[in-house]
């Protein structure tokens, strides 16, 4: 048997850090990994190729090659996703499909022949014996949430890795709280379930073996969800075998804000080479938190954690949303305020999005306020939703945070905020890689040279040359990512 794995292509989007990968001459920002790790349960004798198009096209000859084409996709991937499909009926190639948004869409899509859903672990098994035995249904999904201590490594043989920026590795699912506009505990459970620091390791020693060097994305839902675990297992072997390999890693993950609690916890995470962590924040106003269910944020001065953890030597990324019932007219400003003072660089702001078969699904769905199916975008200014607000005035107001806070005064302000507080771990202070040169000598040209406002870029360089040399290559990088977000901007 033959398998073609395609990859859709992702967008232009605030998580796509197109604009920015061209300073490292990257494609992509990481790899597809469920399609990887699906690929290590197919059978060993079948011949497997992987075809990520943010990296690379494909042809009709290499659809003509395969027996069948497994594909997976998000909500954003959607359009690529029936492009691909409709490529594949009209060769007659057979299509696999699943991932999370066939998981809750799957009745949206023609054209597929069969549907593995929910956690590969359990229903593609199930797939691989009907299809053995000529006779695949047409629809596989479970309600069961598998013990993933047996899950294989990915196969890493079958990417182009020097086309990504970074390589993601899961260490769990599942996410122990549950805001209402999440989907996480409706895919992957309450219960956060892990894999063996063994099995962990394993992972990142067959990266190392196979010569990937540099940022690694834990893409675990909320990675501290189980934190007892975490600390007397998982990051004591994380460090002996980081300080055993030379340190050839920096992790970054998702977690939430109770992190801050629990200072063993943070120490432990940056000593095994954490440097950066994306956490929901959403949102400053309390009613607002109560009303998604949002506890672990309630009652609590988050600018003050993101200073603590920044302190402490982790990068914090942040999600935020407007839209919520219980925003008031002023939620523009607050958020502003907010996002400046913390000094959080990278700040994803959309509005309230209501995934299917989410608790906030259910509510729109009971309250005849529900529009349609979400775009999958952060970042495009859509809702699938009646909000409480004027959709215009919710509209211009979202514009207005995201135009400000990606403005380049508002920005390399925000950037020097963050380079006061941030302690730079001694892990992290390595030499230069080429691919930083690279992206300076590139910045220089573009930023400090093409760009308007190339002034305020001029000053963030000479601000951290003379305040904190050490983080140069870090404030070049941030000024990068500011091109990127810029661009984003543009487009809402």
């Amino acid at each position: 048997m033959r398998v073609l794995l395609i990859y859709p292509e992702t967008p232009s989007t605030f998580w796509s850090f197109r604009n920015a990968l061209k300073f490292i001459s990257k494609k992509s920002s990481e790899p597809p990994l469920g399609l990887l790790t699906v690929a290590a349960m197919l059978p060993k004798s079948w011949g497997k190729k992987l075809i990520d198009l943010n990296v690379s096209r494909f042809n009709d000859e290499q659809l003509a090659w395969a027996d069948y084409v497994f594909i997976s996709g998000m909500n954003v991937h959607k359009q690529s996703f029936q492009e691909i499909v409709k490529r594949c009926n009209k060769l007659g190639v057979k299509v696999v499909a699943g991932g999370p948004m066939c998981t809750t869409e799957y009745k949206e899509f023609d054209g597929v022949d069969f549907f593995v859903l929910n956690e590969a672990e359990i229903t593609l098994p199930i797939f691989l014996k009907d299809l053995e035995n000529g006779n695949p249904k047409h629809v596989y999904k479970s309600d069961a949430f598998p013990d993933i201590s047996s899950t294989p490594i990915p196969l890493w043989g079958l990417l182009e890795k020097k086309k990504y920026a970074s390589i993601g590795i899961q260490y769990s699912r599942g996410c122990p709280f549950n805001c209402e506009f999440c989907s996480i505990t409706m895919l992957n459970g309450h219960k956060p379930r892990t894999k063996s620091k063994g099995q962990f390791i394993g992972e990142l020693e067959s990266l190392y073996q196979d010569g990937w060097r540099g940022s690694v994305f834990i893409v675990d839902d909320n990675f501290i969800g189980n934190k007892r675990k975490l600390k007397n297992d998982l990051l004591p072997a994380l460090i002996e075998w980081s300080k055993k390999r030379k340190h050839p890693f920096n992790f970054m993950t998702e977690t939430s804000i109770n992190l801050v609690d629990d200072d063993v916890l943070v120490q432990l995470m940056v000593e095994a080479g954490f440097h950066s962590a994306f956490i929901g924040i959403e949102t400053p106003n309390e009613e607002s938190l109560s009303e998604c269910g949002k506890s672990q944020n309630q009652h609590r001065d988050m600018v003050a954690s993101v200073k603590k953890l920044q302190r402490c030597g982790l990068n914090v990324a942040g999600g935020f949303i407007v839209g919520f019932d219980n925003d008031p007219p002023n939620i523009f400003e607050q958020q502003i305020d907010f996002i400046q003072k913390s000094g959080i660089v990278t700040a994803m702001v959309g509005l309230l999005n209501a995934p299917p078969g989410t608790r906030l699904f259910k509510r729109m769905k009971s309250e005849n306020r529900l529009l349609s199916v979400m775009s999958g975008d952060n970042m495009d200014g859509s809702m699938n939703f009646i909000p409480k607000m004027n959709y215009q005035k919710l509209k211009e107001g979202y514009k207005k945070i995201v135009t400000t806070i990606y403005s380049q005064k508002q920005y390399y302000k925000r950037v020097k905020t963050f380079l006061r507080e941030y302690k730079l771990q001694k892990v992290q202070n390595k030499k230069l890689t080429f691919q930083e040169i690279q992206a300076f000598f590139k910045s220089l040209r573009i930023l400090g040279c093409l760009e308007k406002g190339k002034r305020y870029y001029w000053k963030l360089l000479f601000y951290s040359l003379f305040n904190c040399p050490k983080k140069f290559a870090l404030a070049v990088t941030m000024a990068i990512y500011g091109f990127h977000f810029r661009r984003i901007a543009e487009t809402i």
